[in-house]
């Protein structure tokens, strides 16, 4: 199976985003990755549900919606009805995690959970059976077009070896700062989801690009 490509809508240009999603409709991209910022969980504010809604309007792609905010489960409904097909929580922004993946699946969307570059992986143990996506931080969260962390080769091995020692069918997704330089080594160190924002967006041809991330 080829690896799998999510654009970073973040990094559109907001004032064409019906544009912008009818362009990813037309590339190889397999999902568009929605990144929900509340300012207070991370230093930025993003969007929230109407523009979701808006993106879902005009989208042909499932939409993977990464909720970076504070009391996650409050609004977890809210982002399904939006029109997200997964929804991922941060890890250390649930207090009861086991209930708002459950939560996310009995609204019928796919669960995953984000750990931000700090967090061990050894933490998710307990709950890495139950989730259909890991979201792996590669950079801090907040802000696009940030430098790539590179203990996060090792980080996803480690995270391969989990989800097979758990039985898990759990994909890995990594987010932040992926290009082509790095893109092989997430691949090879058990990768199957690609987040790609700025590399996309701010390239001369974002298809061409999305393209060029699938070949790997």
């Amino acid at each position: 199976m080829s690896i799998l490509i999510a654009p970073s809508i973040l990094a559109a240009d907001f004032a064409n985003l019906q544009k912008e999603v009818e362009m990813l409709n037309k590339s190889q991209a397999d999902y568009i990755h929605v990144d929900i910022m509340d300012g207070v969980f991370v230093p930025n504010i993003s969007f929230g549900i109407p523009v979701t809604e808006a993106i879902h309007k005009h989208a042909k792609k499932p939409l993977d919606v990464h909720l970076m905010i504070v009391n996650p489960d409050s609004y977890l409904e809210a982002f399904r009805n939006a029109g997200a097909e997964i929804i991922s929580v941060h890890y250390e922004a649930c207090s009861h995690l086991h209930r708002s993946i459950q939560a996310i699946h009995n609204l019928g969307a796919k669960a995953g959970v984000a750990i931000n570059p700090h967090t061990a992986i050894d933490l998710l143990g307990e709950i890495i059976a139950d989730i259909d996506l890991v979201c792996v931080m590669s950079v801090n969260p907040g802000f696009g077009g940030q430098k790539f962390i590179e203990n996060t080769y090792s980080k996803v091995s480690k995270l391969k070896d989990l989800i097979l020692k758990k039985g898990s069918s759990a994909k890995i997704e990594i987010d932040g700062g992926v290009n082509l330089d790095n893109a092989p080594k997430l691949i090879q160190a058990g990768a199957d989801l690609l987040v790609a924002g700025s590399f996309v967006f701010n390239s001369d041809d974002p298809q061409a690009t999305i393209a060029s991330l699938k070949q790997f």
